[in-house]
Protein backbone atom coordinates (compact mmCIF):
# COMPACT_ATOMS: atom_id res chain seq x y z
CA UNK A 1 0.00 0.00 0.00
CA UNK A 2 1.26 3.22 -1.11
CA UNK A 3 1.99 5.33 1.62
CA UNK A 4 0.27 9.18 2.29
CA UNK A 5 1.04 12.04 5.01
CA UNK A 6 -0.12 11.81 8.90
CA UNK A 7 -4.13 12.23 8.54
CA UNK A 8 -3.17 15.61 10.68
CA UNK A 9 -1.63 17.18 8.15
CA UNK A 10 -4.48 16.15 6.18
CA UNK A 11 -6.89 18.11 8.37
CA UNK A 12 -4.91 20.55 8.27
CA UNK A 13 -4.61 20.84 4.58
CA UNK A 14 -8.41 20.49 4.05
CA UNK A 15 -9.07 22.76 6.30
CA UNK A 16 -6.91 25.80 4.49
CA UNK A 17 -8.84 25.11 1.41
CA UNK A 18 -12.30 25.26 3.01
CA UNK A 19 -11.07 28.66 4.96
CA UNK A 20 -9.66 30.57 1.57
CA UNK A 21 -13.18 29.95 0.22
CA UNK A 22 -15.30 31.15 3.64
CA UNK A 23 -14.07 33.72 6.09
CA UNK A 24 -16.45 32.45 8.64
CA UNK A 25 -14.79 29.32 9.07
CA UNK A 26 -12.48 29.40 12.39
CA UNK A 27 -9.97 27.23 13.91
CA UNK A 28 -10.03 27.52 17.45
CA UNK A 29 -7.65 25.78 19.82
CA UNK A 30 -5.90 25.26 23.08
CA UNK A 31 -2.43 25.56 22.37
CA UNK A 32 -2.15 23.02 19.47
CA UNK A 33 -1.30 24.42 16.61
CA UNK A 34 1.74 22.82 16.44
CA UNK A 35 1.09 19.29 17.51
CA UNK A 36 -2.67 20.08 14.94
CA UNK A 37 -0.21 21.22 12.35
CA UNK A 38 -2.25 23.97 12.06
CA UNK A 39 1.07 26.76 11.83
CA UNK A 40 0.44 26.71 7.94
CA UNK A 41 -2.84 27.67 8.62
CA UNK A 42 -2.54 30.51 10.75
CA UNK A 43 0.07 31.65 8.75
CA UNK A 44 -2.34 31.73 5.79
CA UNK A 45 -5.58 33.03 7.44
CA UNK A 46 -4.06 34.81 10.55
CA UNK A 47 -7.59 36.20 11.30
CA UNK A 48 -8.96 32.93 11.18
CA UNK A 49 -7.70 31.04 14.34
CA UNK A 50 -8.45 31.77 17.78
CA UNK A 51 -5.67 30.50 20.30
CA UNK A 52 -7.13 30.19 23.46
CA UNK A 53 -4.18 28.32 25.62
CA UNK A 54 -4.35 25.45 28.05
CA UNK A 55 -8.06 25.63 28.62
CA UNK A 56 -10.09 23.46 27.32
CA UNK A 57 -13.27 23.80 29.12
CA UNK A 58 -12.99 27.82 27.14
CA UNK A 59 -11.98 26.19 24.46
CA UNK A 60 -15.20 24.51 23.35
CA UNK A 61 -17.82 27.04 25.12
CA UNK A 62 -16.03 30.06 23.26
CA UNK A 63 -16.62 27.80 19.71
CA UNK A 64 -20.40 26.91 20.89
CA UNK A 65 -20.48 30.51 21.02
CA UNK A 66 -19.00 31.69 17.84
CA UNK A 67 -21.42 28.50 16.13
CA UNK A 68 -24.43 30.20 17.76
CA UNK A 69 -23.21 33.64 16.02
CA UNK A 70 -22.81 31.43 12.68
CA UNK A 71 -19.51 31.00 12.34
CA UNK A 72 -17.75 27.29 10.99
CA UNK A 73 -16.01 26.36 13.82
CA UNK A 74 -13.11 23.60 14.31
CA UNK A 75 -12.44 23.12 17.74
CA UNK A 76 -8.71 21.50 17.51
CA UNK A 77 -7.08 19.89 21.28
CA UNK A 78 -5.33 16.38 22.06
CA UNK A 79 -8.23 13.80 22.31
CA UNK A 80 -7.58 12.92 25.61
CA UNK A 81 -7.81 16.53 27.30
CA UNK A 82 -11.09 17.43 25.19
CA UNK A 83 -12.81 14.87 26.21
CA UNK A 84 -12.00 14.52 29.24
CA UNK A 85 -11.96 18.28 30.44
CA UNK A 86 -14.48 19.60 28.46
CA UNK A 87 -16.76 16.74 28.61
CA UNK A 88 -19.51 18.92 30.42
CA UNK A 89 -19.31 21.95 27.68
CA UNK A 90 -19.10 19.17 25.34
CA UNK A 91 -22.37 17.83 26.35
CA UNK A 92 -24.38 20.92 27.45
CA UNK A 93 -22.65 23.96 24.94
CA UNK A 94 -22.12 22.04 21.76
CA UNK A 95 -24.82 18.91 21.57
CA UNK A 96 -27.27 19.80 24.15
CA UNK A 97 -27.78 23.05 22.39
CA UNK A 98 -27.18 21.68 19.32
CA UNK A 99 -24.54 24.02 18.04
CA UNK A 100 -22.32 22.72 14.84
CA UNK A 101 -19.03 22.52 16.17
CA UNK A 102 -16.76 20.59 14.65
CA UNK A 103 -14.70 18.69 17.74
CA UNK A 104 -11.49 18.06 16.55
CA UNK A 105 -9.97 15.15 18.53
CA UNK A 106 -5.89 14.85 17.66
CA UNK A 107 -3.20 12.56 18.77
CA UNK A 108 -5.45 10.09 19.34
CA UNK A 109 -5.61 6.77 21.10
CA UNK A 110 -1.90 5.93 22.24
CA UNK A 111 -1.02 8.63 19.36
CA UNK A 112 1.62 9.97 22.55
CA UNK A 113 2.96 6.88 23.57
CA UNK A 114 5.84 6.89 25.85
CA UNK A 115 4.00 9.72 27.36
CA UNK A 116 1.74 7.15 29.03
CA UNK A 117 -1.40 6.80 30.23
CA UNK A 118 -2.11 10.23 31.54
CA UNK A 119 -1.60 11.14 27.55
CA UNK A 120 -4.13 8.07 25.64
CA UNK A 121 -7.10 8.24 24.45
CA UNK A 122 -9.16 5.40 25.10
CA UNK A 123 -12.02 6.46 26.53
CA UNK A 124 -13.50 9.41 23.79
CA UNK A 125 -15.57 6.85 22.12
CA UNK A 126 -17.78 5.43 25.37
CA UNK A 127 -17.66 9.00 26.74
CA UNK A 128 -19.13 10.62 23.73
CA UNK A 129 -21.80 7.89 22.40
CA UNK A 130 -23.31 8.78 25.48
CA UNK A 131 -24.09 12.00 24.58
CA UNK A 132 -26.79 12.73 22.61
CA UNK A 133 -26.96 14.69 18.86
CA UNK A 134 -22.86 14.30 18.32
CA UNK A 135 -21.22 12.10 15.02
CA UNK A 136 -18.49 10.37 16.02
CA UNK A 137 -15.97 9.89 13.37
CA UNK A 138 -12.29 8.23 12.99
CA UNK A 139 -11.18 8.32 9.53
CA UNK A 140 -8.64 5.85 8.46
CA UNK A 141 -6.58 7.22 5.24
CA UNK A 142 -6.13 10.48 3.95
CA UNK A 143 -9.40 10.37 1.63
CA UNK A 144 -11.11 9.47 4.85
CA UNK A 145 -9.87 12.53 6.47
CA UNK A 146 -10.35 14.81 4.08
CA UNK A 147 -13.77 13.53 3.13
CA UNK A 148 -14.91 13.26 6.31
CA UNK A 149 -13.70 17.17 7.21
CA UNK A 150 -15.38 18.72 4.46
CA UNK A 151 -18.66 16.51 5.25
CA UNK A 152 -18.12 18.11 8.07
CA UNK A 153 -18.04 21.17 7.47
CA UNK A 154 -21.65 20.96 5.33
CA UNK A 155 -23.12 19.28 8.11
CA UNK A 156 -24.89 22.19 10.66
CA UNK A 157 -24.86 19.64 13.09
CA UNK A 158 -22.00 18.45 15.86
CA UNK A 159 -19.17 16.31 15.24
CA UNK A 160 -16.38 14.77 16.92
CA UNK A 161 -13.26 13.83 14.90
CA UNK A 162 -10.63 11.91 15.38
CA UNK A 163 -7.06 11.72 13.94
CA UNK A 164 -4.11 10.10 15.07
CA UNK A 165 -0.30 11.01 14.30
CA UNK A 166 0.91 8.38 11.61
CA UNK A 167 1.63 8.45 8.08
CA UNK A 168 -1.00 6.42 7.05
CA UNK A 169 -1.19 4.19 3.84
CA UNK A 170 -4.05 5.54 0.75
CA UNK A 171 -6.44 2.63 1.22
CA UNK A 172 -9.76 3.76 -0.85
CA UNK A 173 -9.64 3.88 -4.32
CA UNK A 174 -10.10 7.28 -6.36
CA UNK A 175 -14.06 8.81 -6.63
CA UNK A 176 -15.38 6.01 -3.90
CA UNK A 177 -17.87 7.43 -2.38
CA UNK A 178 -17.85 8.88 1.14
CA UNK A 179 -21.04 9.43 3.85
CA UNK A 180 -21.08 10.28 7.45
CA UNK A 181 -22.56 7.15 8.78
CA UNK A 182 -22.29 4.74 6.06
CA UNK A 183 -19.43 2.48 6.17
CA UNK A 184 -17.00 1.45 3.25
CA UNK A 185 -16.36 -1.99 2.47
CA UNK A 186 -12.39 -2.90 1.40
CA UNK A 187 -12.60 -6.02 0.95
CA UNK A 188 -15.40 -9.19 1.07
CA UNK A 189 -15.12 -12.16 2.73
CA UNK A 190 -17.20 -15.29 3.54
CA UNK A 191 -15.09 -16.54 6.38
CA UNK A 192 -14.27 -13.64 8.65
CA UNK A 193 -15.08 -10.06 8.34
CA UNK A 194 -12.88 -7.61 10.11
CA UNK A 195 -15.08 -4.19 10.99
CA UNK A 196 -12.05 -1.55 11.76
CA UNK A 197 -12.23 2.22 12.87
CA UNK A 198 -9.29 4.87 12.44
CA UNK A 199 -5.59 3.64 12.23
CA UNK A 200 -6.73 0.20 12.73
CA UNK A 201 -8.21 -0.10 9.61
CA UNK A 202 -4.84 -0.41 7.60
CA UNK A 203 -3.45 -3.14 9.77
CA UNK A 204 -7.05 -4.97 9.22
CA UNK A 205 -6.74 -4.45 5.61
CA UNK A 206 -3.18 -6.17 5.77
CA UNK A 207 -4.75 -8.87 7.77
CA UNK A 208 -6.97 -9.90 4.95
CA UNK A 209 -4.12 -10.05 2.33
CA UNK A 210 -2.75 -12.12 4.44
CA UNK A 211 -5.55 -14.53 5.29
CA UNK A 212 -6.31 -14.71 1.53
CA UNK A 213 -2.95 -16.63 0.77
CA UNK A 214 -3.70 -18.73 3.38
CA UNK A 215 -7.50 -19.58 1.87
CA UNK A 216 -9.50 -17.66 4.56
CA UNK A 217 -12.03 -15.64 2.84
CA UNK A 218 -11.61 -12.19 4.62
CA UNK A 219 -13.52 -9.00 4.23
CA UNK A 220 -12.84 -5.64 5.56
CA UNK A 221 -15.09 -2.84 6.33
CA UNK A 222 -14.20 0.77 7.58
CA UNK A 223 -16.11 1.93 9.86
CA UNK A 224 -15.37 5.15 10.35
CA UNK A 225 -18.30 6.66 11.73
CA UNK A 226 -18.86 5.07 15.49
CA UNK A 227 -22.50 7.14 15.67
CA UNK A 228 -24.52 7.05 13.80
CA UNK A 229 -23.45 3.23 13.37
CA UNK A 230 -23.92 1.86 9.76
CA UNK A 231 -26.24 -1.32 11.12
CA UNK A 232 -27.09 -2.01 7.47
CA UNK A 233 -23.54 -2.30 6.54
CA UNK A 234 -23.01 -3.99 9.90
CA UNK A 235 -25.84 -6.58 9.11
CA UNK A 236 -25.01 -7.71 5.80
CA UNK A 237 -21.83 -8.55 6.23
CA UNK A 238 -22.44 -10.75 9.86
CA UNK A 239 -24.73 -12.59 7.30
CA UNK A 240 -22.34 -13.45 5.08
CA UNK A 241 -19.96 -14.14 7.18
CA UNK A 242 -18.72 -16.85 9.70
CA UNK A 243 -17.38 -14.36 11.75
CA UNK A 244 -17.28 -11.03 12.72
CA UNK A 245 -14.05 -9.49 14.42
CA UNK A 246 -14.03 -5.37 15.66
CA UNK A 247 -10.59 -3.94 15.64
CA UNK A 248 -10.05 -0.40 17.21
CA UNK A 249 -7.39 2.15 18.95
CA UNK A 250 -10.03 2.19 22.01
CA UNK A 251 -11.10 0.09 25.39
CA UNK A 252 -12.76 -2.85 24.95
CA UNK A 253 -15.69 -1.27 26.88
CA UNK A 254 -18.15 1.30 25.18
CA UNK A 255 -16.67 1.63 21.60
CA UNK A 256 -16.98 0.38 17.64
CA UNK A 257 -17.33 -3.25 19.47
CA UNK A 258 -19.47 -3.22 21.76
CA UNK A 259 -21.67 -0.62 19.21
CA UNK A 260 -21.92 -3.15 17.01
CA UNK A 261 -22.40 -6.11 19.20
CA UNK A 262 -26.12 -4.55 20.79
CA UNK A 263 -26.42 -4.16 16.96
CA UNK A 264 -25.88 -8.00 16.26
CA UNK A 265 -27.70 -9.16 19.76
CA UNK A 266 -30.78 -7.42 18.81
CA UNK A 267 -30.98 -8.33 15.48
CA UNK A 268 -30.63 -11.90 16.64
CA UNK A 269 -27.44 -12.39 14.39
CA UNK A 270 -25.64 -15.71 16.18
CA UNK A 271 -22.36 -15.34 14.27
CA UNK A 272 -19.05 -15.90 16.12
CA UNK A 273 -17.78 -12.36 17.21
CA UNK A 274 -14.35 -10.95 18.52
CA UNK A 275 -13.45 -7.81 20.26
CA UNK A 276 -10.16 -6.79 19.31
CA UNK A 277 -8.86 -3.66 21.62
CA UNK A 278 -7.11 -2.38 24.16
CA UNK A 279 -8.55 -4.37 27.33
CA UNK A 280 -9.33 -3.36 30.94
CA UNK A 281 -5.54 -2.98 32.54
CA UNK A 282 -2.91 -0.69 33.17
CA UNK A 283 -2.17 0.05 29.27
CA UNK A 284 1.88 -0.78 28.66
CA UNK A 285 4.28 2.19 27.55
CA UNK A 286 6.06 2.25 24.60
CA UNK A 287 5.34 3.86 20.80
CA UNK A 288 2.16 3.34 19.28
CA UNK A 289 3.79 0.52 17.49
CA UNK A 290 4.83 -1.05 20.02
CA UNK A 291 1.52 -1.09 21.83
CA UNK A 292 -0.37 -2.10 18.93
CA UNK A 293 1.85 -4.95 18.77
CA UNK A 294 1.48 -5.94 22.46
CA UNK A 295 -2.51 -6.40 22.19
CA UNK A 296 -2.40 -7.94 18.78
CA UNK A 297 -3.36 -5.28 16.63
CA UNK A 298 -0.75 -5.62 13.97
CA UNK A 299 -1.46 -7.55 10.48
CA UNK A 300 -0.45 -10.66 12.06
CA UNK A 301 -1.84 -10.48 15.26
CA UNK A 302 -5.44 -9.39 13.33
CA UNK A 303 -4.78 -12.79 10.92
CA UNK A 304 -4.37 -15.30 13.89
CA UNK A 305 -7.16 -13.92 15.59
CA UNK A 306 -9.17 -14.18 12.38
CA UNK A 307 -8.27 -17.75 11.61
CA UNK A 308 -9.22 -18.97 15.21
CA UNK A 309 -12.49 -17.47 14.91
CA UNK A 310 -13.15 -18.77 11.55
CA UNK A 311 -11.91 -22.40 12.89
CA UNK A 312 -13.86 -22.20 15.77
CA UNK A 313 -17.30 -20.62 14.29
Amino acid sequence: MELGKPNLEAFADTLIALGQQDRDLLVVTSDSRGSGKLAPFAQTLPDQIVEVGIAEQNLVGISAGLAAAGKKVFAVSPACFLTARSLEQIKNDVAYSDQPVRLVGISAGVSYGALGSTHHSLHDFAALRAIHDLAIVAPADNFETQAAITAAYHAGRPVYLRFGKKPMPHLHAEGTPFEIGRAIPLATGSDVTLIATGETVAPALQASQILGMQGVSAGVLSMHTIKPLDTAALLDVAQRSKAVITVEEHSVYGGLGEACAAVLIQHGIRTAFKIVAIPDEYTVTGSQAEIFAHYGITPEGLASTARHCSNSS
